[in-house]
């Protein structure tokens, strides 16, 4: 497809997180009673950030930013997305030679005062294309009608080396707290944590790593400081000598607050993004598991002090069923605990389902997914996630490479699909789907009339119980099953603003 070439300044190799918060200005607290209703308003301002996305020359990646059109949104607004500062880095940051990749690029001659990425109007992509490993974090902000829903889509190639195939991440929200269960640094593992801080001010953070046995001693992963507008990628291997491939990955922000994402990748099983868990609950769900694949694994961990007992179920087309073998799990406090569910899906469209089988534990939660065999495998991730609730956006999709997954756990639930034109043209189109309770459907999403490009998918529940969304994307090169999976939460465009009425007694007082 034609995209707008994008022009970045030339950064270090590392990777930096994504983030996103969302502001509107609401009445202050006051003694007075809560009201009895809230009215549903679009948020005026949102922040993104985008991670630097790959340390190989070879790499080629594509950006796509989409704001959907909001009711009640202004009329006026803007756009922009900035690259973040590199850190100078203090011996866990930086970028590392690796087989089939280099630490620079030759595309090093870009100012930073050239345009990135300029969304025009909400309702249509734009996209943009860049290459090589010098591209950099990239901190954006969009205000008036950009603001609501806005939701920028990174997807990067790699070809060859270490996390070659596809990777994919949605820029997300900034905050002062993050769960990453299923990061590794285990011999063939290179993963990387990414900080961004998108603040005026510098931001303090910890990491904290939990394997098999209980929390890694990690003393480089106190006291990390992140610059204001930087971002820092702390690579995992040199917080600790223990090599696991299965562990927990905690930050949490002192002072401050940061994005944060960990970038997975494999010598021989490709990689990809690892978006933040949902927060510690007690039953939660995985949408979206690949009807192909050909290994799935269970990572999960309870930071509480009890142990959490779950039972196990995958939400297929035809209802719930429970894992031949893998009827329940036992996760140790403070312990990671993985369960091996294999080629669970066996063809058909599927999502996990994590209960307790008694007392309620908080508890978080991801998959590692594969697809392919032998020396053509390739990885992937599915956090647990939050549901779609009132809206949620997808950008960065085509009519072959993409499919859509849609989860209803509890109870059946209406939900209504938007494409939206394409980066090239056309007008949008919507679907209604009814999800049965308990099931998963990879439903036939629709896609613009007319036009072309790229375009964005939009799910909002209608009616019904929760219901759960990922989408995938899949690109097949040299006989290697490229994919990327990202769940689709909450897009937090409106925000509850309680009604209020005069009272002219506080003149009084």
């Amino acid at each position: 497809m034609n995209r707008t070439t994008l022009s970045l300044i030339a950064g270090t190799a590392a990777l930096a997180a994504v983030t996103a918060f969302a502001a509107l200005d609401t009445p202050s607290a006051s003694g007075a009673s809560a009201p009895d209703t809230a009215a549903q308003l679009p948020v005026q301002r949102t922040s993104l950030l985008c991670p630097a996305p790959s340390i190989s020359d070879i790499a080629d990646t594509s950006y796509t930013s989409f704001t959907p059109v909001t009711k009640g949104a202004a009329s006026s607004g803007k756009a922009q997305i900035q690259p973040a500062t590199p850190d100078s880095g203090d011996g866990t940051s930086g970028s590392k030679d690796q087989k089939g990749q280099k630490g620079q690029s030759s595309k090093t001659s870009q100012k930073a005062d050239q345009p990135v990425l300029a969304p025009k109007a909400p309702g249509t992509p734009v996209t943009g294309d860049t290459s090589g490993a010098d591209t950099p974090a990239l901190i954006g902000t969009a205000d008036g009608k950009f603001a609501p829903g806005w939701t920028v889509q990174e997807t990067t190639e790699v070809a060859a080396g270490t996390g070659r195939g596809l990777q994919g991440v949605t820029c997300t929200p900034a905050d002062t707290e993050f769960w990453f269960p299923g990061a590794g640094t285990a011999s063939g593992r290179t993963d990387y944590v990414h900080l961004t801080n998108p603040d005026d001010s510098a931001a303090v953070v910890d990491i904290e790593l939990y394997g098999k046995n209980g929390r890694i001693k990690s003393p480089l992963g106190e006291d990390l400081t992140v610059e204001p507008h930087s971002s820092k990628p702390v690579l995992l291997s040199t917080l600790t000598d223990e090599r696991q491939g299965d562990l927990t990955v905690h930050v949490s922000v002192r002072s401050g607050r940061v994005g944060a994402t960990v970038q997975a990748l494999d010598d021989k099983a490709g990689g990809d993004w690892l978006a933040a868990a949902t927060d510690p609950a007690g039953s939660l769900v995985l949408p979206g598991i690949p009807k192909d694949a050909t290994d799935v694994r269970l990572i999960a961990f309870t930071p509480g002090d009890a142990d959490a007992d779950l039972k196990i179920r995958l939400a297929s087309p035809d209802g719930l069923i429970t894992p031949a073998g893998n009827e329940t799990v036992h996760v140790k406090s403070g312990m990671t605990t993985t369960a091996d569910l294999g080629a669970v899906t066996r063809g058909e469209a599927g999502s996990l389902v994590l209960t307790p089988t008694d007392q309620s534990v908080p508890v978080v939660a991801a998959l590692q997914v594969v697809r392919g065999k032998g020396d053509k495998q390739e990885t992937a991730f599915i956090p647990a996630t939050a549901p779609v609730g009132t809206r949620a956006t997808s950008a960065d999709n085509s009519a072959k490479g993409t499919t859509l997954a849609l989860t209803a756990p509890t109870a059946t639930a209406e939900v209504k699909v938007t494409a939206s034109a394409g980066s090239e043209g056309g007008s949008a189109v919507s679907r209604t789907y009814t999800i049965k309770s308990g099931t998963t459907q990879n439903v036939q999403a629709p896609t613009p009339s007319g036009g072309g490009g790229t375009y964005a998918l939009t799910v909002e529940t209608l009616s019904g119980g929760p219901a759960y969304a990922s989408r995938t994307l899949t690109a097949t090169e040299g006989g290697v099953p490229g994919f990327t999976i990202q769940t689709l939460p909450n897009d937090r465009g409106l925000v509850a603003v309680p009604e209020s009425d005069e009272d002219l007694s506080v003149l009084q007082k």
